[in-house]
């Protein structure tokens, strides 16, 4: 299957049709292979042909909010002889990438962003007098988060034109939860709305000479109209916009009808379309959750491989589920990330004390400040990544007030095949100046659930941070009550091993002997505040291992700590780490067993 823009804008319906059954098989196949994000994209296949039926990219910009579900896009846009490579080390990017192709206009990776990166675009457009059409690809869940509330509030204001193209399968990750989601909701079955609107309009152009002055003397019937059919009203035309649909996503035919007549309308415009998560894949449609980012897979069953050993996800869901059933006031908060960070149990067992925010993780921060005020002992669960979208709140918030809130980072350190925009690399940096911040980073599962009864005993704001993946064991000597605890002696060099990088560490040092050179082993669960006193201050040298950047990390800390003494800092480079496994971006960087003692070989021996 090998199809350009050029020859898809003169196929005829049947033929595209086909296209998009091809293309759904292709995604099928390759996914099963590589990993990545399905369900969203078998939802969009006929979306985007029609969108690039009718537009002309890369001349007229298409940006995908998140970017997870251009897949597609990349297989219309001359790369599908490369689809195999999707998120693997050095091939495509299962995101947008302008690296890989002027047709992918704005890099993301996080929600809520495509709105307002067209406005910015279109600005740009109308003060170069240029001639473009400027489409944002945004979802219902995407459209809960904050940015796109405040990118949409601008439209009006700007006068600009941009086309939001809403895609409505009723979901984010999880299932959509809030007003927005009702509203849209009866929006999807409001044709006698969209029929009454275009009556009016047709009522209004037969009418020669008065059409203004009709026009306006129609508003407050039409407002009245729209409200009584809608219980609410068109949100979007409120903040001036107009909006076409709902429409049946599936339907190519249907999709470049509506598309065409937002292209040709005169100011902004929400086209709203209706998809099914999954679509043409029943396992998929079956599990959309399961299938929205997925590793490989039997695509005959759609069984994911690699067995259902424990992940630290799973660890924190159930030990939050013990520790809620035996405090009441324990309350937990995700943001949109129910199933991804272990709360489904907890949420169908607690119904009213698990909380779901939306796409809007600074929210989730502050509903947690404000419950803590009250008395509630708030757990919030948010990827590391993700995380940073409240860093403001964390601290003013938080930290300041100095608030019992335990914070959950999940997907905490590389998390591989995501890349760029999801590694979780720097929560580190910006956690450890935070006054009242407490720090944990535990080495396995069993340490997590420790850390977790620690983090329920101290009276102040608490942040654990854990990896992707199976909850391996490491070597722990005793278990985790607030320190850090020594796993071996040694005179050469002073290893302190943050978080999971421990058993990493441990393996090195195992080398580092065969090569004459004694090291001792700290297992650093406790972060911050550090205790001093575990340290061997007689070695040679103090290397610090951690999965987080260089630059204001653990390494930095401890140097600043010990400014005598030498310090060798083994973390990840000041850049944004690249997509690929997680033990090959390990190796590339030399932060894997053999690297950890190579580097340190070469420091003691002067040679680094």
């Amino acid at each position: 299957m090998t199809t350009g823009l050029k020859q898809l804008k003169n196929m005829n319906y049947k033929q595209l049709d086909n296209l998009a059954e091809a293309i759904r098989w292709e995604l099928v196949d390759s996914v099963s292979k590589t990993g990545g994000h399905l369900s969203s994209n078998l939802g969009i296949v006929e979306l985007t042909i029609g969108l690039h039926r009718v537009f002309d990219s890369p001349k007229d910009r298409i940006l995908w909010d998140v970017g997870h579900q251009a897949y597609v896009h990349k297989i219309l846009t001359g790369r599908e002889s490369e689809i195999h490579t999707l998120r693997q080390l050095d091939g495509i990017s299962g995101f947008p990438k302008r690296r890989e192709s002027p047709h992918d206009t704005y890099d993301a990776g996080h929600s809520s962003t495509s709105i307002g990166a067209a406005l910015g675009m279109a600005a740009a457009r109308d003060l170069k007098g240029e001639n473009k059409n400027i489409i944002a690809v945004i979802g219902d869940g995407s459209l809960t988060g904050g940015p796109a509330f405040e990118a949409l509030n601008n439209v009006e204001n700007l006068g600009t034109k941009v086309i939001i193209v809403l895609n409505d399968n009723g979901m984010s990750i999880s299932r959509n939860i809030g007003g927005l989601s009702e509203h849209l909701g009866k929006l999807r079955t409001s044709s006698g709305y969209i029929t009454a609107k275009r009556r009016v309009r047709k009522a209004v152009q037969k009418v020669p000479g008065v059409g203004d002055k009709l026009t306006e003397a129609i508003i407050n019937a039409k407002d009245r109209v729209k409200y009584a059919l809608l219980s609410g009203g068109v949100v979007f035309e409120e903040l001036g916009l107009t909006y076409l649909g709902p429409v049946d996503g599936h339907n190519i035919k249907d999709v470049v009808s509506i598309l065409e007549q937002a292209k040709n309308a005169r100011g902004s415009v929400l086209v709203h379309v209706i998809t099914q998560k999954g679509k043409g894949y029943g396992p998929a449609e079956d599990n959309p959750d399961l299938f929205h980012g997925i590793g490989p897979f039997d695509k005959e069953t759609g069984i994911p491989f690699g067995g259902t050993k424990e992940t630290y996800s799973d660890v924190f869901g159930n030990k939050l589920l013990e520790m809620a059933e035996e405090h009441e006031e324990i309350i937990g908060i995700t943001a949109a990330m129910m199933d991804g960070t272990g709360l489904k149990e907890c949420k169908e067992r607690f119904p009213k004390r698990i909380f779901d925010a939306g796409i809007a993780e600074a929210h989730s921060i502050i509903f947690a400040a404000g419950a803590a005020l009250e008395g509630m002992r708030p757990v919030v669960v948010i990827y590391s990544s993700f995380l940073q979208r409240a860093y403001d709140e964390l601290m003013e918030d938080v930290c300041l007030q100095n608030l019992p809130v335990i914070i959950g980072i999940d997907r905490a350190g590389v998390v591989g095949q995501d890349g760029e925009t999801h590694q979780g690399i720097f929560d580190l940096s910006y956690l450890l100046p935070m006054p009242n911040m407490t720090v944990l980073a535990p080495a396995d599962g069993e340490e997590l659930r420790e850390a977790m009864d620690y983090a329920y005993s101290l009276e102040g704001p608490v942040a654990i941070r854990y990896p992707r993946g199976k909850a391996d064991l490491s070597i722990r000597k005793e278990a985790f009550a607030g320190k850090n605890i020594r796993i071996r002696e040694g005179k050469d060099v002073e290893i302190l091993a943050l978080g999971t990088i421990l058993g990493r560490a441990v393996e090195a040092a195992v080398i580092l002997k065969t090569k004459g050179i004694d090291a001792g082993i700290v297992n650093v669960a406790m972060v911050k505040p550090f205790d001093e006193k575990v340290v061997n201050t007689k070695s040679k040298l103090i290397v610090t291992v951690e999965d987080n950047v260089e630059a204001g990390g653990f390494g930095e800390m401890i140097t600043c700590l010990y400014p005598d003494k030498k310090v060798l800092r083994i973390a990840w480079p000041d850049k944004f780490i690249e997509q690929g496994k997680t033990e090959e971006l390990f190796q590339r960087y030399k932060m894997d067993v053999r690297g950890i003692a190579e580097r340190i070989e070469k420091e003691i021996e002067g040679k680094a």
